[in-house]
């Protein structure tokens, strides 16, 4: 489960809890690996006198950040945000150093849209468009697993949450 227990209030009950799908990893994983490149060939192709070995160490301290900034930093951004639905309320919550969170009672959503491009489509995750009645006006999660299943269950539940308790359900007789 992505998200802590101790955000819930009494009473509240998880419905969805997630963080992004792996595949947001993929393009840091990708500069890693150029990165690496990088390096080992000015490694390779720099002799080891004097001057040019000065300029290895240089191109492998910009290789060391360049890795710092765009594999380690995004990785360790994917494992802190993370993305839950209750019976009451959507919880999102980010950050490193910072913890950034922003919660949307589930009685001022007006719509759940998904968007799933050609890339999405292999791996069974999406984008999550959430519409409310804030100044915010639309909340895009990206890279949700299992997209099309996590809408069906929020729009069930957001149809229970207008329903009412003392209407009968579909499947109820009546």
């Amino acid at each position: 489960m992505a998200i802590s227990k101790k955000l819930l209030n009494p009473g509240e009950r998880l419905i969805i809890s997630t963080r992004q799908h792996p595949k947001a990893l993929f393009v840091p994983i990708l500069l890693l690996v150029v990165f690496l490149a990088i390096g080992v060939a000015a490694q390779v192709m720099l002799e080891d006198d004097g001057a040019q070995q000065v300029l290895t160490y240089i191109v492998w301290a910009l290789a060391i950040l360049g890795i710092l900034w765009f594999t380690v930093r995004p990785f360790f951004v994917w494992l802190t945000t993370v993305h839950a639905f209750t019976d009451r309320r959507l919880i999102t919550r980010n950050g490193i150093i910072t913890r950034r969170g922003h919660d949307i009672p589930l009685a001022r959503v007006s719509d759940i849209s998904i968007e799933i491009n050609l890339i999405d489509r292999p791996f069974g995750c999406g984008s999550l468009l959430i519409a409310d009645a804030s100044t915010h006006g639309l909340v895009r999660l990206n890279d949700i697993p299992h997209v099309e299943a996590a809408q069906r269950q929020l729009n069930e539940l957001l149809h229970e949450l207008h329903r009412g308790p003392s209407a009968p359900r579909a499947d109820e007789g009546v």
